[in-house]
């Protein structure tokens, strides 16, 4: 047996139908004089192989005692029952090769700042708390699609580079674009979605999405993935209810599907359980007001309500909620005004305890010279829209939608802290690297 790295050609021996192989990479051991237990790493998992000095003999057994971390290994071995090892199984080690040697890996079992942790988060995916993250994300971004699936939306993919502004001019990044002018990296793909919802009328899309907002919140990154759906003859009211089933079908199926991953981060299940049984409470803006008002926060009509006043809406009413119905001039060009106020628009914003806003959706203005004037309002290049105007001029109807953060929702899921580790690369405002 060769305790130097070997192409698996040439040393490899014939498989015994009784013996597993597996490949991956120490993740760390433990043990004593006579058994030493190999934690390793294979396909997003982390298995136990046992060593027995006895079996392997004296000279194999002190070299494996002291093998680097993330050494990476071709391993022989068969299963045996064990409650205590996780899954309920162990691998007895036979034989081994190294495939890839590793030495004074800089990631130790002692505490790490977040600093030093994101300067080395290529390497730092690979501990076993940013596995079950990622692992937990995969499934979401299944879970989201296979909804829409189920619910027939079809699957629309919006541009990225873009020259209209979705959001807000103040928050786009820009780049010429040829001898075109300036070009955009999206903030969203609504405005291209809404052109779709009126062949498909059920459409969303899923991909990454740029603000180049200068917060240092610990629930914004530049880069971020957001689902948005659009809806045809669709009105507000039946927006937030189609959200409400969404998201909680959403929570629970990840949920179930994670739980090994949600008891490594030690997510209480339960509670996240709890807190989809039932429909989510809908206020009203004025109402959010006038709670936060009772509650001693200096706040007036017409402000927007930022992350730590959502905190103390969600702990008065010990659950997510959606607030309705938001001041006009807040919010987006796009959004219809409410004929029974004029001075806000009929919205919803999804609230969720411990992380704030995770759904922002409004019914959409179909009517022309609405739009038209909002967009001017807002000194937006209307010459920019000719092409969304044109929906509101060749059968426009009643339509709604919504976007959701990916990372928000995984933030929630998970019980997260900050949304940074709800990426594999974090873009923030002051980080570009890894």
């Amino acid at each position: 047996m060769s305790h130097t790295s070997t192409t698996l050609a040439e040393n490899t021996p014939p498989i015994s139908s009784s013996f597993q192989e597996v490949l991956g990479w120490v993740h760390g051991i433990r043990g004593n004089n006579h058994v030493q237990f190999l934690q390793f790493r294979t396909n997003g998992k982390i298995i136990q192989v046992v060593i027995e000095k006895e079996k392997l003999g004296e000279e194999t057994f002190k070299f494996l005692k002291t093998i680097p971390q993330e050494t990476s290994l071709r391993i022989l071995g068969y299963h045996s029952e064990n409650p205590k090892a996780p899954g309920g199984k162990e691998l007895v080690l036979e034989s081994f090769d190294i495939i890839g040697a590793s030495g004074n890996y800089p990631i130790t079992p002692k505490e790490h700042g977040p600093d030093f942790l994101h300067n080395h988060r290529h390497l730092w995916l690979r501990s076993k708390r940013q596995i079950a993250i990622l692992k937990v994300r995969s499934e979401l971004s299944f879970a989201i699609r296979e909804f829409f699936r189920n619910e027939e939306y079809t699957l629309i993919d919006t541009p990225i580079l873009t020259g209209s502004v979705g959001e807000s001019a103040g928050t786009l990044f820009s780049t010429e674009y040829f001898d075109l002018g300036q070009a955009y990296l999206a903030q969203t793909g609504q405005l291209y979605l809404e052109t779709a919802a009126f062949s498909h009328s059920k459409v969303y899309c899923f991909g990454p999405t740029f603000r180049a907002e200068k917060s240092k919140t610990r629930r914004h990154l530049t880069e971020f993935w957001m689902l948005e759906a659009e809806t045809a003859f669709l009105n507000n009211e039946e927006n937030i209810s189609f959200q409400d089933r969404f998201i909680r079908t959403l929570v629970e199926t990840v949920a179930k599907r994670c739980l090994p991953e949600l008891q490594i981060l030690e997510r209480d299940v339960d509670s996240l359980f709890a807190s989809v049984r039932t429909f989510f409470p809908k206020i009203n803006y004025s109402e959010a007001i006038s709670i936060l008002q009772s509650k001693g926060e200096t706040i007036e009509w017409g402000e927007d309500i930022n992350a730590e006043r959502e905190a103390i809406l969600t702990e008065h009413f010990k659950s997510a909620l959606f607030i309705k119905n938001y001041p006009r001039a807040i919010k987006a060009f796009y959004m219809k005004q409410n004929p029974e106020d004029l001075r806000t628009v009929l919205c919803a914003d999804l609230i969720v305890p411990d992380v704030g806003e995770i759904i922002g959706g409004s019914e959409r203005e179909e009517s022309y010279d609405k739009i038209v004037e909002r967009i001017k309002e807002e000194n937006l290049p209307i010459e920019s829209y000719d092409w969304y105007l044109d929906l509101r001029k060749f059968g426009s109807v009643p339509h709604s939608g919504f976007g959701m953060g990916q990372e928000r929702i995984l933030a929630w899921i998970c019980g997260l802290p900050h949304v940074r580790e709800c990426i594999p690369f974090p873009r923030m405002i002051y980080r570009l690297h890894p």
